[in-house]
C-alpha cells in the first residue's frame, strides 16, 4: 500500500467514523437517560433518506401516515384517560394534547399547502425532519413509557421487536429498491492529493458541530443538566421537578434527529435501502460499546477506530470487512467484564 492508497483509505475512515460517531452518541444518550439499548435507530437513518427520496419523486412518504397514526393513538390514549378519571382535563392537559398535534399540522401544511414534492430541496429536507424527528419521542410514549420500570434485557428485547416492525413497515412505504438522495452541497475540495466532495466533506463538519453543541448543551442548558440528572439517578430527578419521562422524550427526540440527519448527510454518498440502516447503527453501537455505553468522547473516538479500521479491512479483505469490525468488540467486552464488578439487575 503506498502513501496515496493509504491517505484515500483514511479519507473514507474519517467519513464512515463520523456517521458512526453520530450513531454512537445517540445511543449513548439513550442509554444513559432511559437504560435502553435502542436497536432502531438505524431505522431514523432509513426513514430519512427514503423519506426525502419519496418526496423528491413527489409522493407522500408512508411515515407521514405512520406520523399521523402514532399521534391518534397518544391522543386516544391521553383523552380515554381523562374521560376515567386518570387524568386531570385542565389547560396543561390541552396544552399537552396541542403539542402532540403539532409536527402533524407542521407535516401537513409542508406537504399540501406549501406542497414540499414541488419545492426546493430546503424545503424538503424540513419537511423530512419535521415527519420523521417526531417518532423518536413518539415512540417513546408508547412502547417504552410503560416499561420505563423494567429490566434492561426486556427492554432489549422490545428494541429489536420495534427494529423489526420498522423494518418491515420500511419494506411497506418504500419498497426493496434503493435510493440515493440529491447532495445538500454542491462543491469539492482538493487538500493535497485528495478530492473531497461536499457530501463526504458536509459530514465530516455537520457531525463535528453536533458533538460539540451536544457536549455543550449537556454541560450548560437546562435541558441538558436535567438529562444528565436522570441519567445519573432518575429517582433523585424526580424528587427534585425532573420528569423521567419527558428528559425520556426529548433523549428519544434527539436520537431521531441524529438518525435523520445522518441519513440526509449519507444519502448522496451511498445507495440507502429499507434495511441498511440497522448495519449502519450496529457499527455504531460498536462504537458506543467501547464508550462504555456512557462516554462520549470515548464513543466518538470510538466511531473513529472503527471507520478506520472498516476502510482498512475493505482493502485487504473486503470480504470479511463487516466481521473484522464487529470483532473489534470482542476484545473490549472481555476487559470490560474482566474490570467490572457482576451484580444482579432488581
Amino acid at each position: 500500500m503506498d502513501i496515496g492508497v493509504a491517505l484515500i483509505l483514511a479519507q473514507d475512515g474519517i467519513v464512515n467514523g463520523a456517521i458512526y460517531g453520530l450513531l454512537g452518541l445517540a445511543i449513548v444518550l439513550v442509554f444513559s437517560v432511559t437504560r435502553v439499548i435502542f436497536v432502531p435507530q438505524g431505522e431514523f437513518v432509513t426513514f430519512g433518506a427514503l423519506s426525502l427520496a419519496m418526496l423528491q419523486t413527489g409522493l407522500i412518504p408512508g411515515t407521514f401516515w405512520l406520523l399521523i397514526g402514532a399521534t391518534v393513538w397518544i391522543l386516544f390514549n391521553s383523552l380515554l384517560a381523562a374521560a376515567t378519571g386518570k387524568s386531570a382535563f385542565n389547560a396543561s392537559f390541552l396544552i399537552g394534547m396541542l403539542r402532540v398535534s403539532l409536527p402533524v399540522v407542521a407535516a401537513a401544511f409542508l406537504i399540501f399547502i406549501i406542497d414540499a414534492s414541488r419545492s426546493n430541496l430546503a424545503i424538503k429536507i424540513l419537511t423530512t425532519m419535521v415527519i420523521v424527528v417526531p417518532l423518536g419521542p413518539l415512540l417513546y410514549r408508547i412502547v417504552y413509557a410503560p416499561l420505563a420500570s423494567s429490566s434492561i434485557l426486556v427492554l432489549l428485547i422490545v428494541s429489536v421487536a420495534v427494529h423489526l416492525a420498522f423494518e418491515s413497515m420500511g419494506l411497506l412505504f418504500f419498497g426493496a429498491e434503493g435510493f440515493r438522495t440529491p447532495a445538500i452541497f454542491n462543491f469539492s475540495l482538493k487538500i493535497g492529493g485528495l478530492f473531497f466532495s461536499g457530501a463526504a466533506v458536509s459530514v465530516i463538519l455537520v457531525a463535528a458541530v453536533l458533538m460539540i453543541l451536544l457536549v455543550i448543551g449537556f454541560g450548560t442548558t437546562v435541558f441538558g443538566k436535567a438529562l444528565r440528572a436522570t441519567a445519573s439517578n432518575a429517582t433523585g430527578a424526580r424528587i427534585v421537578g425532573i420528569r423521567p419521562d419527558r428528559a425520556g422524550s426529548l433523549a428519544f427526540g434527539i436520537a431521531a434527529f441524529i438518525g435523520v440527519l445522518a441519513g440526509l448527510l449519507i444519502g448522496p454518498i451511498t445507495t440507502i435501502y429499507y434495511d441498511g440502516g440497522f448495519l449502519i447503527a450496529l457499527k455504531g453501537f460498536v462504537a458506543a460499546i467501547i464508550g462504555g455505553l456512557h462516554s462520549y468522547p470515548l464513543a466518538a473516538l470510538g466511531a473513529l477506530f472503527v471507520g478506520l479500521s472498516e476502510s482498512a479491512a475493505s482493502f485487504y479483505a473486503s470480504a470479511f470487512k463487516d466481521a473484522i469490525v464487529f470483532a473489534l468488540i470482542l476484545p473490549v467486552l472481555l476487559w470490560r467484564s474482566i474490570r467490572s464488578t457482576h451484580r444482579e439487575e432488581g
